[in-house]
């Protein structure tokens, strides 16, 4: 597969992730939502690796490491957003996180967190 291929695969399925975030959203399953929201941006990044690095990229999942990998120019309040966003991968797929990162996605909070997520795409 060609590298434009493979560029493109990751970003049409951010695409198709976001609107499923969207959809999670819509029906109040914020924790998923948030979940997926972190996969908007992993593979948006991994595009970005693809085009500046190698046509394969890390198959880690931590936005701040991925960003570092792709030698993208980030300042600290990037960063902290990167952290904070791959927190969703961890709390969403772990059991013993679940039910206290379930807790927190308030409406209120969830909505901030997706007007960061949006920011950083």
């Amino acid at each position: 597969m060609s590298k434009k291929k493979i560029i493109k695969y990751w970003v049409d399925t951010s695409d198709r992730d976001y609107k499923t975030m969207e959809t999670l959203f819509n029906s109040s399953d914020y924790p998923w939502g948030l979940f997926v929201g972190h996969l908007v941006l992993e593979k948006l990044l991994k595009a970005i690796y693809v085009q500046n690095i190698d046509i394969n990229p890390p198959r880690i999942h931590d936005l701040v490491r991925l960003a570092e990998k792709c030698n993208i120019l980030t300042d600290n309040e990037m960063l902290d957003k990167l952290e904070f966003i791959t927190r969703f991968n961890l709390n969403v797929r772990y059991p013993d996180y679940q039910q206290e990162f379930y807790n927190i996605c308030t409406k209120e909070f969830s909505l901030d967190a997706l007007k960061t997520i949006n920011e950083v795409r």
